[in-house]
């Protein structure tokens, strides 16, 4: 399993929401908030490490993307992952969290000179996005060695998944190197041949919505072209496969579906030779270590009828699961619905809408759900959002950003909270929006200056 069990997870998911309600984490005046189980994060890191158990070197590293929260990236680099960045972002937040440079993995299609600069200045693993970004680091080597792993990344150009939009292996992904372009893989094998320094290769599919066999397929066709690049070569010059990451995350129910385990099973039948350590392994997992051990928590304010439809207005809108509400049969959420106390709702189901704050009329979370019947006070749980949701704020009217607690329960059912982000002020809110500026455009509008 990737989180720990099912059971205990939803055992301790529901302890939580009634313990954040008694202690007024979540109620009237605090109308949304974010959960994150921390043993179920580790479980997810354990059982991950434990898929990949083998002769093979493996550095797992977790996509910051997924949630740049500094004390989540902080408890999974204590737990021995690295971390994977994509912006100069990312990269402070992981270095804020305690990753040391040599555990980093810098991936961009968009770096910069002074982002490489920095990069092999500290010997941080970088995986190049194309030609003219490996010409930039030509330049800045200048002849020298790197401090650091550099690798390519390329396109294997294997196909979409069920959701485009997370499929990076398309024929016109905008990510890497198209293999299957004409003369693509021969210019690859010249630029192995003619710098020593690039020493991998980077392939990524997708995540949501790709099966096992075509994640494979990708890995496959990297794997294979390492091995041409060598033999061609002469000479053992790729020496690591960063494979990604990309497992699907089950948003349909309790169970983690596909497991690790799962993965590694699929590589190993596609791939034989991966694993048998001649190259090292760098994986970069985000969603799925994270995603099920989440829960968005908010306090029914209204409820209503519309066509003959009852309506539940919360606070938890596309501010917070903007995916789900932009693509809901892509990123469709389970709900639960519990009392003002915070225990589970009983009792007859009804079909009801649950909408968010925002003031667009697509701002549903759950459209047409059959739900215990839903009261003003009542609290609505938006589950598996532990990736991306309560981490990736879209600041659609202004609303703030909710706080954020990392929770733990013993074996009788005690929860204990950490603060993982304060919830952001409206005053914040205001002055992030340039209150500090308030009057340089009527200014400028008044200087007279042409």
């Amino acid at each position: 399993m990737t989180s720990g069990s099912p059971h205990r997870r939803a055992r301790a998911r529901e302890a939580a929401l009634a313990r954040a309600v008694e202690d007024g984490l979540l109620g009237p005046s605090a109308p949304l908030v974010g959960l994150l189980d921390v043993d179920g994060v580790l479980a997810a890191v354990q059982a991950l490490n434990e898929a990949f158990e083998g002769p093979a070197e493996v550095r797992h590293t977790f996509a910051a993307k997924a949630c740049g929260l500094v004390p989540v990236l902080r408890l999974l680099a204590e737990a021995g992952m690295g971390c994977e960045v994509a912006s100069p972002g990312e990269l402070e937040q992981a270095l804020a969290a305690g990753f040391t440079h040599d555990r980093l993995v810098f991936d961009s299609p968009a770096k910069t000179v002074g982002e490489l600069e920095f990069a092999l200045a500290h010997g941080i693993a970088i995986n190049l996005d194309n030609f003219q970004e490996m010409a930039r680091v030509d330049r800045l080597l200048a002849g020298r060695e790197a401090r650091g792993p550099i690798g390519l990344r390329v396109n294997p150009q294997v196909g979409s998944g069920a959701i485009g939009a997370m499929s990076t292996a398309t024929a016109t992904s905008k990510f890497g190197v198209a293999l299957r372009d004409e003369g693509a893989v021969d210019a690859v094998i010249e630029a192995f041949a003619g710098r020593p320094w690039l020493n991998r290769l980077h392939a990524h599919v997708g995540s949501q919505g790709c099966p096992l066999p075509l994640i494979a397929q990708g890995v496959r066709a990297a794997y294979e072209l390492a091995e041409r690049i060598n033999a061609e070569l002469g000479r053992a010059q790729i020496t690591g496969l960063d494979i990604g990451g990309g497992l699907p995350v089950n948003f349909g129910g309790e169970d983690d579906r596909p497991t690790y385990a799962d993965y590694v099973a699929e590589l190993r039948s596609a791939v034989p030779g991966l694993f048998d350590g001649r190259y090292a392994l760098i994986t970069e997992f985000g969603r799925s270590l994270l995603a099920k051990s989440g829960t968005i928590g908010s306090v029914v304010e209204y409820t209503k009828s519309a066509g003959g439809r009852r309506i539940a207005v919360t606070h938890a809108g596309a501010q917070v699961a903007t995916r789900t509400v932009f693509m809901p049969d892509a990123w469709s959420l389970r709900v639960g619905v519990f009392d003002a106390a915070g225990r589970p709702k009983q009792g007859p189901a009804e079909v009801v809408d649950i909408a968010g704050p925002c003031c667009f009329a697509g701002d549903l979370t759950a459209t047409g759900r059959e739900l215990p019947a839903v009261e003003p006070g009542d609290v609505v749980a938006l589950y598996d959002t532990g990736a991306y949701y309560f981490s990736s704020h879209f600041s659609y009217n202004s609303l703030p950003r909710p706080a954020v607690y990392g929770y733990r329960t013993d074996a009788d059912g005690r929860v204990a909270f950490a603060l993982v982000r304060e919830a952001q002020s409206v005053r914040g809110v205001v002055e992030e929006s340039g209150l500090a500026q308030a009057d340089a455009l009527v200014e400028l509008g008044s200087s007279g200056a042409v």
